[in-house]
């Protein structure tokens, strides 16, 4: 384990003490047997996740309804309490003690950017609350969780292979990484860079301060190096202050980032001419499955983005876990939400359906909108779908599958 891990690690774990306060957690009380059966949502309405976060609670409360229309999960209603995370390890740290403390949840969802998630993480665990997020940094899912974490969202192994892949794809020579301090960083460069070996592919790294206001002094260290490819890996704020930077600089070489930050309001933000010409890279959501179509056809868009896709299957995920174990607990949810995905069981893509199928005595597989939704032994998703696409005129447009 890296020293900049352990450092992040301390980090993390003084601010959920800092917070906690004496005894807090290991006086949290268990679930009631009545009542409601309270679900959290630590979503990102604000900061630099707030694109993403309206989207994820939108889909996980159309699940959190039409199951309560049906007559809720084991006899009770479900109750979803949403709290803004703000994109913010701190105050995401907050909220959740709200949700676990206050509220009484069984669960968290949505839980966004991996700061946030590895923040939140030991309360979930030290109270048995079950937390689903969409975080990508490795090291989530290393921590000592003891199974109270699953993650919908693809790691970084999986990330940086696609980052790896359209390095080889476009014959790059010299691939320069410019990301600003995150839990994730660390190991995305190790893991491009190791991937990228396999390829005869030179691979820089630098690590920036997301809150300057220019770039200006690292992006000429990296024209300095003259790489002829540079992957943009921060969140969008200071993807856009460092895009305007390599524009300044007439950088000619292509220019790739993370979907979540490139995307249409990055574009909104640096202008088209700026955005001319750069990559993201996403993952994207089983457009093909009858989930994916039944999300669609509710929310009344034709397209969807991961993330909504993701905050459906994971209020799926969680009620046919407590639907199967007869039990709501977080404790429940972790001991059986594997069990849901059984290959030789009945296809399922939404909860009711799911559950009329386990009080018939049967197994089922849940397939989701953003994929199959099996997970390893340690909590990370198993496989997801990739693409890339280019800014065209303001507007993205495929590149390739990946």
């Amino acid at each position: 384990m890296s020293k900049t891990w352990n450092a992040n690690r301390r980090s993390v774990l003084g601010i959920a003490a800092a917070l906690a306060g004496a005894g807090a957690l290991p006086g949290r009380l268990a679930a009631q047997d009545s009542g409601p059966i309270r679900f959290g949502a630590l979503v990102p309405l604000s900061g630099a996740g707030g694109a993403w976060g309206p989207s994820i609670n939108t889909s996980q409360r159309l699940v959190i309804d039409e199951v309560n229309a049906a007559g809720g999960v084991l006899g009770r209603k479900i109750e979803l309490i949403t709290e803004d995370s703000q994109t913010n390890p701190e105050n995401a740290v907050r909220a959740a003690h709200k949700l676990i403390d206050a509220d009484q949840v069984v669960t968290i969802m949505g839980t966004w950017a991996s700061a946030v998630c590895s923040a939140v993480a030991p309360l979930c665990w030290q109270a048995h609350v079950m937390l689903i997020i969409i975080g990508a940094a490795d090291s989530i899912t290393e921590l000592p969780h003891q199974g109270y974490i699953i993650r919908t969202q693809p790691n970084t192994h999986l990330q940086a292979e696609q980052f790896a892949r359209f390095a080889s794809l476009e014959a790059a020579r010299h691939l320069y990484i410019m990301m600003p301090q995150t839990p994730f960083t660390a190991s995305n460069f190790a893991a491009v860079s190791t991937l990228c070996a396999t390829s005869g592919i030179k691979v820089s790294t630098a690590i920036y301060d997301a809150k300057k206001t220019s770039f200006r002094s690292e992006v000429d260290a990296m024209m300095r190096a003259a790489p002829d490819m540079v992957m943009a890996g921060g969140y969008q704020p200071d993807t856009i202050v460092l895009a305007k930077d390599i524009y300044r600089a007439n950088y000619r070489g292509k220019v790739i980032g993370y979907a979540y930050a490139v995307n249409e309001q990055f574009v909104a933000g640096v202008g088209k001419a700026v955005a001319e010409g750069i990559f993201a890279v996403e993952p994207v959501p089983d457009a093909g499955s009858t989930a994916y179509a039944r999300l669609a056809a509710r929310l009344g868009r034709a397209h969807l983005d991961t993330y909504a896709c993701q905050g459906y299957d994971e209020a799926n995920l969680a009620v046919l876990a407590i639907a199967a174990a007869r039990q709501a607990s977080g404790t429940a949810i972790r001991d059986y939400v594997r069990r849901i995905g059984d290959p030789d069981g009945v296809k399922v893509d939404n909860a009711v359906d799911g559950m009329k199928a386990l009080a018939d005595g049967k197994t089922i597989n849940y397939l989701g909108a953003s994929g199959p939704c099996k997970f390893t032994p340690l909590g990370d998703v198993v496989s997801s779908n990739f693409r890339v696409t280019v800014v065209k005129d303001g507007a993205f447009v495929l590149s390739r599958a990946l």
